[in-house]
C-alpha cells in the first residue's frame, strides 16, 4: 500500500457517468485554460488528496470533466478565475469586427449575454485600443482554450 503522502496516479480518465450514485460529492479542481493542457504533474485537491496526472500527451482537460472517481466522490476540473478582457459591443457591427479581430489572432472568445470575453494579453489589448473598442480587464473563469490550442 502507498504511503499517505504518495499521490494517486491518474493514467486515464474515468467514464463520463457515475453509474449508480444519486448523491455525489464533487471536489472542484480549479485550472486555468493553460493548466488544463498540463497533464503530467501533481496537483492537490481542496480535500488534500494529491493526484499525479500521467495522462497521454495531447490530452486537454475541460471544465466539468471528472479526472478521478473514488466511491461517491468525484474530482472535477473547473475553470479557475484568470485575467480576461471583457468587451461590451455597442452594435452588431462592432461585435462582428471584434469577433473577426480576435479570430484572426486565433484566440478563443466566449459570449456571456452582451459580453465578449477573451484571455487577456497585451497584443489583444493593443489591437482593441487601436480599433477604438473599449474593454475592461477582469478576473473571471474562462472556459475556452488557451492560446496555441487553435487548430484548423
Amino acid at each position: 500500500m502507498a504511503a499517505q503522502d504518495d499521490p494517486l496516479i491518474i493514467k486515464a480518465l474515468p467514464e463520463d457517468h457515475h453509474p449508480h450514485a444519486l448523491e455525489i460529492d464533487i471536489v472542484a479542481i480549479p485550472m486555468t485554460a493553460h493548466d488544463r493542457r498540463r497533464v503530467r504533474r501533481v496537483i492537490e485537491a481542496s480535500d488534500g488528496t494529491r493526484l499525479a496526472l500521467e495522462l497521454p500527451t495531447g490530452t486537454v482537460l475541460h471544465p466539468g470533466q471528472v479526472i478521478h472517481r473514488r466511491g461517491e466522490r468525484e474530482y472535477m476540473v473547473t475553470a479557475a478565475p484568470e485575467d480576461v478582457l471583457v468587451v461590451r459591443p455597442r452594435s452588431v457591427e462592432e461585435a462582428a469586427r471584434i469577433g473577426h479581430l480576435i479570430g484572426n489572432l486565433h484566440r478563443d472568445l466566449e459570449v456571456h449575454g452582451g459580453d465578449l470575453v477573451a484571455l487577456a494579453d497585451d497584443s489583444l489589448a493593443d489591437r482593441l485600443s487601436r480599433a477604438g473598442v473599449p474593454y475592461e480587464r477582469s478576473m473571471r473563469p474562462f472556459q475556452g482554450r488557451a492560446p496555441g490550442e487553435h487548430a484548423h
